[in-house]
C-alpha cells in the first residue's frame, strides 16, 4: 500500500500555463548581459586570433553565424556556417540551428562527466556592438546547445561593420569587420595524427633498404593508419643455404622474424 497527494487540479493548470507561456513567449528564451557575465563563460586567450582565423575560413556576411569548437588550447577542432532565417529572433530556433551544425560536424562528449572542448560562436550582422535582444537569443541557443551536446559554453563573438566585440567581456578590435576582406591570418588547428611508423621497427627498415634487404615494412591500414607487414622471403630464410649456419640457428632466426622483426632483422644481421 503506497500513500501519497496527487497535485491539485488549479496547481496543475497554472504549471502548465506558466510553460505553455513561457514556450510561446520568444523573450523568455533569451539571456541578459548580466545573465552571460554570471553564467561563468571562460575567456579566449587570444579572441583576436580566433575571430580572425574564422573570418578568413568562413567569410561571413551579415545575417551568417559561425560555430566552432576549440580544444582545450584553443586548436580548431571543427566549424560551421549557416546564414540565419529571416525570421523573429528566438533562442528556441537558433539553439536548435546551433545543434544541428554541431551534431554534422564533431560527435557529442555527453558521455564525459566534465566537458573539456569549447564551442564559440561568431555572429556577423548589421547595427553597432550593443546588446540586442537577437544576441540574447543567440546566447541563449548557444548555452543550451553545448548542454545538449556536451561542451562548454564559450564566448559569444558579435561581427558589424565597425569591427569585433566579445559580449560581456569588453574586448574588441576593429579588424576583421563585417566589410574588411580575410586577413592572411591561419587559426592554429590540431595537427592531422600522423600514421605509426612503428619505432624502432622503421630504422631497421631504412637500415634494410640501405643494404638491399627488404625487411619489415609498412602498408596501409584499413582505417587510413599503417600496418606492419613482414616482406617474403622471411629474415631468416637465406641462412639455410649458408652451410656455415646450423640449420637450428636459422629456423630460429625465422622465427623470431614472424614474432619480433626488428629483433629478428638484428639477428640475421649478425651472420652477414
Amino acid at each position: 500500500m503506497t500513500f501519497g497527494f496527487a497535485p491539485s487540479s488549479a496547481a496543475s493548470m497554472s504549471t502548465s500555463a506558466d510553460l505553455s507561456a513561457a514556450s510561446a513567449n520568444p523573450l523568455a528564451r533569451l539571456l541578459e548581459p548580466s545573465e552571460w557575465a554570471a553564467a561563468g563563460i571562460p575567456l579566449l586567450r587570444n579572441p583576436r586570433e580566433v575571430v580572425s582565423g574564422l573570418h578568413s575560413r568562413h567569410r561571413p556576411r551579415p545575417a551568417t553565424a559561425v560555430v566552432a569548437v576549440l580544444d582545450p588550447d584553443e586548436r580548431l577542432l571543427a566549424s560551421a556556417s549557416f546564414v540565419r532565417r529571416s525570421a523573429p529572433a528566438d533562442g528556441w530556433m537558433f539553439r536548435n540551428a546551433l545543434l544541428a551544425q554541431l551534431r554534422r560536424v564533431i560527435p557529442h562528449d555527453l558521455r564525459r562527466r566534465t566537458p573539456v572542448r569549447t564551442a564559440v560562436l561568431l555572429y556577423c550582422r548589421e547595427g553597432d556592438a550593443r546588446w540586442t535582444e537577437e544576441d540574447g537569443a543567440w546566447m541563449w541557443g548557444l548555452r543550451d546547445a553545448c548542454t545538449l551536446h556536451g561542451l562548454r559554453c564559450g564566448a559569444y563573438i558579435t561581427l558589424t561593420r565597425d569591427g569585433w566585440q566579445v559580449l560581456g567581456e569588453g574586448r574588441g578590435g576593429r579588424r576583421p569587420s563585417a566589410d574588411s576582406a580575410p586577413e592572411p591570418f591561419a587559426m592554429s588547428e590540431v595537427p592531422p595524427l600522423l600514421p605509426r611508423t612503428g619505432g624502432a621497427a622503421s630504422e631497421v627498415l631504412r637500415r634494410a633498404a640501405a643494404r638491399g634487404n627488404p625487411g619489415p615494412g609498412l602498408a596501409p591500414g584499413p582505417y587510413g593508419g599503417t600496418t606492419q607487414v613482414l616482406s617474403w622471403p622471411p629474415v631468416g630464410a637465406h641462412l639455410r643455404a649458408r652451410p656455415d649456419v646450423p640449420l637450428e640457428r636459422a629456423r630460429f632466426a625465422e622465427f623470431r622474424a614472424r614474432r619480433r622483426p626488428h629483433r629478428a632483422q638484428t639477428a640475421a644481421t649478425a651472420f652477414t
